[in-house]
C-alpha cells in the first residue's frame, strides 16, 4: 500500500488533491481511499488530507501517520506543522516552492528522501489564473514517485473539472510533471 499525506491551507484544494489522486488510482484499476482531517474549518487554516493506493481493497480508516510521500502545498507550514513527521525512510517529499531545499535550510532532506521543489502556485497562476497548486502538484507527484501515470492524473483532473478549468489544470500539471522529471534527471547525473 502506498500512503500519501497532503498538507496545505483551507482554500488551496488539499481535499480535492487527495480525491483526484484516488480517482487517478481508480483510472488504473487500483483501489484507493481519500479523506480529510480538519482543524478549524476556515480559509487559511492548516488542513491535512490523506490518500491510500493499493492493488487490493483497503480496510484501514485511520489517519496516515507513516506516509510514503508528503505533498506540501503551502511552504509556510514548514515552520508551523511537522509536515515530515513519520515519513518513511527513502520516502518522497514534494514541496510547492520556487526555492530549492537548500535555500530553505532543508538540504539534509535531499540526502534522506526523494525530493522535488515545484513552483506549483506560479504554474497555476499561469495556466488557470489562480494560485491553486493542487493539480500542478499531482502532475509532479506522478513524475517524482512513478506511482501513477500522468495520463491517469490528467483523466482525474478532467473528471473533477470541466472545460477551460480542466484544460488549464491539466496544462499546469503537465508543466509541473516536466519540471519534476528534469529535477529527477539532474539529480541522477
Amino acid at each position: 500500500m502506498f500512503q500519501v499525506r497532503i498538507h496545505g491551507r483551507g482554500g488551496q484544494g488539499v481535499v480535492t488533491a487527495a480525491e483526484m489522486l484516488s480517482i487517478a488510482a481508480f483510472e488504473e484499476g487500483r483501489h484507493a481511499q481519500a479523506f480529510p482531517s480538519f482543524g478549524s474549518e476556515r480559509t487559511g487554516a492548516p488542513v491535512v488530507a490523506f490518500c491510500r493506493i493499493d492493488e487490493k481493497a483497503i480496510r484501514l480508516r485511520e489517519p496516515i501517520l507513516e506516509p510514503d510521500a508528503v505533498i506540501i502545498q503551502d511552504p509556510t507550514l514548514l515552520h508551523q506543522v511537522d509536515v515530515f513527521s513519520g515519513l518513511k525512510a527513502g520516502g518522497f517529499i514534494l514541496l510547492n516552492t520556487s526555492r530549492g531545499f537548500s535555500q530553505l535550510g532543508l538540504e539534509i532532506l535531499v540526502s534522506k528522501f526523494k525530493t522535488a521543489a515545484i513552483p506549483a502556485s506560479e504554474l497555476a497562476m499561469k495556466h488557470i489564473g489562480r494560485p491553486l497548486p493542487n493539480a500542478a502538484l499531482l502532475g509532479a507527484f506522478s513524475a517524482l514517485t512513478g506511482v501513477l501515470h500522468f495520463d491517469s492524473v490528467a483523466a482525474a483532473i478532467n473528471d473533477k473539472f470541466s472545460g477551460k478549468v480542466a484544460a488549464g489544470n491539466i496544462a499546469a500539471a503537465r508543466a509541473a510533471h516536466e519540471l519534476a522529471s528534469r529535477q529527477i534527471h539532474a539529480e541522477a547525473d
